[in-house]
């Protein structure tokens, strides 16, 4: 979360990036192997529950409830199965639409989901890391320095 308030755009298209071809690779490889419809839907909730988990343990360590966002991945997960259901026999149409969808898709949504975190830079400066980037370094106020000096 820092992350992402220090290095905003940069963290938004790394995290777009790679959480969509983690659920874009995982679900088709499970649904190719399984033939199930549905599996990516599956897939999408259980990474969804395991960061509500993640969530909980850092408000319990004294964070706010927001210092931790939760990707939507179910959205895009249930385009990718639709899209599974529409190509059945054709897997490589599957995986070509299917994987569009979801990379387009998914940074949509979570960008929605984002701009409802409140205040991320004053998040940023109440929980601090050991070493701040310097353009958040407070720098002390100079005024009077030399004021009363002989």
């Amino acid at each position: 979360y820092i992350f992402y308030t220090d290095w905003m755009w940069t963290s938004f298209v790394v995290f777009s990036i790679s959480q969509s071809t983690m659920l874009a690779v995982g679900a088709i490889y499970y649904m190719l192997f399984t033939g199930v419809p549905g599996t990516a839907t599956y897939y999408a909730t259980i990474m969804t529950i395991y960061t509500w988990v993640a969530k909980g343990a850092w408000f319990a360590l004294g964070y706010p409830y927001d210092f931790i966002v939760v990707p939507v991945w179910i959205p895009s997960a249930m385009l990718l199965d639709l899209t599974y259901w529409a190509t059945r026999r054709n897997k490589h149409a599957a995986i070509i639409i299917g994987g569009t969808l979801v990379g387009l898709s998914f940074p949509l949504f979570n960008m929605v989901n984002l701009l409802l975190v409140r205040d991320p830079l004053e998040v940023a400066f109440k929980y601090p890391r050991p070493t701040l980037p310097a353009y958040m370094t407070p720098i002390e106020p100079q005024v009077g320095k030399f004021y009363n000096s002989p």
